[in-house]
């Protein structure tokens, strides 16, 4: 199993800490960034088109959940069912920067800021 690191590369672009996800350490996942089966993303298919980092960087939506591909049924249930915060997590991205994020997530061993 890896090691949970502070990385701002394995920041997911919905904002999730792929660092800490259990199946990232697993090694059964290589992360948002590099997972380049997730076609059906279409955050990360925003992102990549816009050469965003993560959806922090996105101009035309100042809220995430503004946004019909931020905010939609699928991530809805998932943010229920992990009890998951996205919109916090690019919030937070928004007000430290992406390193300090990947720091903070590290530091508290967690893939997503808590609802």
């Amino acid at each position: 199993m890896k090691e949970i690191v502070a990385d701002s590369k394995l920041v997911a672009f919905c904002g999730l800490y792929c660092g800490a996800c259990s199946r990232y350490l697993k090694g059964s996942c290589p992360g948002c960034h590099e997972n380049s089966k997730a076609t059906w993303c279409k955050i990360r298919g925003c992102c990549m088109e816009n050469n965003y980092t993560s959806c922090a960087d996105c101009k035309e939506f100042a809220n995430p959940m503004d946004c019909k591909k931020f905010n939609n049924f699928m991530s809805k249930i998932f943010g229920f069912i992990f009890r998951s915060d996205r919109a916090a997590c690019i919030r937070k991205i928004k007000e430290v920067g992406i390193d300090d994020f990947a720091k903070y997530m590290a530091e508290n061993k967690i893939p997503s800021i808590k609802r």
